[in-house]
């Protein structure tokens, strides 16, 4: 039997560090997330026609919500709403305004790639992928930046909402409950997804911001796992929701700590960890990608590279067009 050695043990202890610094970090972030909640008023302009347009009907259907203001439902983004990753959606559509270069969105691709196919977050790649979030928004206005994100949603994230799971949503909300966004991407982003869905809020990563401009700081961290979990029991306690009675969907099992503190999770795409889990325990779970094969892990990654690939296209396209080349 082989004894650990020192680098066993500083590995395990750096780990350990890390998972403990992790959720402290995410307790500012849940918090700062909360504070920084986007309620949407009712009757607000959507700006577009898809919160008015006919619900799809849901091939899973389930009996109709009741209504009870004490309920709640809360949906991640990623894979559960839309198809792929909002985040490098946005990317794609600010390398068109020259904030990033393809160069940048591969990166920021591959490591969204190996978290959502192995479900385990690397230290170096969340630090590196904070880093250029922060670096494209510092000195940037939130005028700008809110119209960028408008743009993004409009043209390139609605076409990719699930029907299935825009029925789910629609079924909340005609029985009179809130349905919010819960996401590690941008707050301002998605503020524009609620909006256009005509949905309750949103609860998302905030980025520090001083007199209308960005300053290139996050107040916690990007949003995810623990992080979600503490800023939907401040939102529940602000709102009177009873948790027990609350609905949580998503389609990954970094969001377990969301998924466990309501009395209703739903896994809706999920990848294999989160499957296993629900099924184990009877939860209810919904599929509405139409390529099941191997879609258990590899789907979310391709569908993140795929994108990445079809911005490096358009990019190479820009640049070979000028004299000369590139």
């Amino acid at each position: 039997m082989r004894l650990p050695g020192r680098a066993d043990v500083t590995s395990a202890i750096g780990r350990l560090a890390y998972r403990r610094r992790s959720h402290r970090i995410q307790r500012m972030a849940g918090k700062a997330s909360a504070e920084n909640a986007v309620k949407i008023d009712k009757g607000v302009e959507t700006g577009t026609p898809l919160a008015d347009a006919p619900v799809p009907e849901d091939e899973h259907a389930v009996e109709p919500f009741v209504a009870d203001p004490q309920v709640a439902a809360f949906f991640d983004v990623d894979n559960t709403l839309i198809q792929g990753a909002s985040i490098i959606l946005l990317a794609r559509g600010l390398a068109k305004h020259k904030f990033f270069t393809a160069k940048d969105i591969m990166g920021l691709a591959w490591s969204q790639a190996k978290f959502r196919i192995s479900g385990e977050e690397n230290a170096d790649d969340v630090a590196s992928g904070r880093d250029k979030a922060l670096a494209f928004v510092e000195g940037r206005t939130v005028a700008e930046l809110t119209a960028l994100s408008e743009e993004v949603v409009d043209t390139s994230m609605l076409d990719r909402v699930w029907p299935g799971t825009r029925a789910l949503v629609q079924m909340h909300l005609d029985a009179g409950q809130q349905v919010w966004l819960v996401t590690a991407t941008p707050v301002m982003l998605a503020r524009v997804i609620a909006t256009r869905l005509g949905l309750s809020g949103a609860l998302g990563t905030v980025t520090e911001e001083k007199d209308g401009v960005y300053t290139g700081r996050l107040v916690g961290d990007i949003l995810h796992g623990p992080g979600k979990a503490h800023a939907i029991a401040t939102l529940a306690e602000n709102e009177g929701f009873d948790l027990s009675k609350c609905y949580a969907y998503s389609d990954s099992f970094n969001d377990m700590p969301m998924l466990t503190m309501v009395g209703h999770p739903v896994a809706i795409n999920p990848d294999s960890r989160l499957r296993k889990y629900a099924s184990e325990n009877g939860w209810n779970v919904k599929d509405f990608r139409t390529v099941r094969q191997a879609a258990k892990k590899a789907v979310p990654g391709v569908l993140a590279v795929g994108g990445i690939a079809g911005a490096g296209a358009a990019m190479r396209s820009k640049y070979s067009s000028r004299p000369g080349g590139a």
